[in-house]
C-alpha cells in the first residue's frame, strides 16, 4: 500500500455535513476533478465500491439515510484505498434538490429503492412523477439515469415518468454495469427473481 493509499484508509469517506441548504462544494471531497456519479440508496454499498475500484478516473457519491449501511461504505471503501468515493448520510431526493451542485452529475444510479407496494403508501416512492424534473437538473450534458427493480409494478412506473418527458430518452445500459451486483440484487437473482433494468439519458439541448 502507497502513501496515498495509507491516507485514504485512515481519513472517513463520509462527508460531514457544514450545512443541509448549502451545496456541496465537489472540489473539497475529491482531490481529482473527474466526472462525478452518485448512487441514490446505495444499501450496504457492494455495487458503488465494487464500480469506483473498476472507475478509478471517475468521482462516485454514495446517498444513504441509514447510518448503519452507509458506514459499511466507509469502512468497505478505505479498506479498497479508494480516493474517489465519498458517503453523505442523507435522505436521496433532499440531497439531490437541495445539496448536489446543479448539472453536476455524469450519471444518477437508483438500485432496488423501496418499492412502497401498498397503494397509500406510493407517494414515498423516490420515483414519482416529479423525480425526472429533480434529475435533469443534477444531470450535466446527455447524463443517464440507471435504475434497476424487482418489483414490476414500480418497474411500470419508472417508465411512465420518464416516458412522459421529453427531456430523456430510452438508453442502453452497458454490459460492464450490469454485471456490478448490488447485494439486494444478487438475493434476488438467486431466488430465481430477475433485475428489471432501465435507463434514460437526458437528451442533448439546441443549442
Amino acid at each position: 500500500m502507497n502513501n496515498h493509499e495509507t491516507d485514504v484508509a485512515s481519513a472517513s469517506l463520509l462527508v460531514e455535513l457544514d450545512s443541509i441548504v448549502e451545496r456541496l462544494s465537489l472540489a473539497r471531497l475529491f482531490n481529482q476533478p473527474q466526472p462525478l456519479e452518485v448512487e441514490l440508496g446505495c444499501g450496504d454499498a457492494s455495487f458503488l465500491v465494487e464500480y469506483a475500484r473498476q472507475n478509478p478516473g471517475r468521482n462516485f457519491i454514495g446517498v444513504e439515510r441509514l447510518l448503519g449501511r452507509i458506514s459499511k461504505l466507509d469502512r468497505k471503501g478505505r479498506r479498497a484505498g479508494l480516493a474517489n468515493l465519498r458517503g453523505v448520510r442523507i435522505e436521496s431526493s433532499y440531497f439531490v434538490q437541495y445539496l448536489l451542485p446543479p448539472h453536476a452529475a455524469a450519471a444518477l444510479h437508483i438500485y432496488f429503492p423501496d418499492p412502497w407496494p401498498k397503494k397509500k403508501h406510493r407517494r414515498h416512492r423516490l420515483i414519482n412523477e416529479g423525480f425526472p424534473a429533480l434529475a435533469r437538473a443534477a444531470l450535466a450534458s446527455e447524463g443517464v439515469v440507471y435504475l434497476r427493480t424487482d418489483d414490476p409494478d414500480y418497474f411500470g412506473q419508472m417508465n411512465e415518468v420518464f416516458a412522459a418527458s421529453r427531456e430523456f430518452g430510452k438508453a442502453e445500459t452497458p454490459v460492464e454495469l450490469m454485471n456490478v451486483l448490488t447485494d439486494f440484487e444478487r438475493d434476488f437473482n438467486a431466488k430465481g427473481i430477475p433485475t428489471l433494468r432501465a435507463a434514460y439519458q437526458l437528451k442533448q439541448q439546441p443549442t
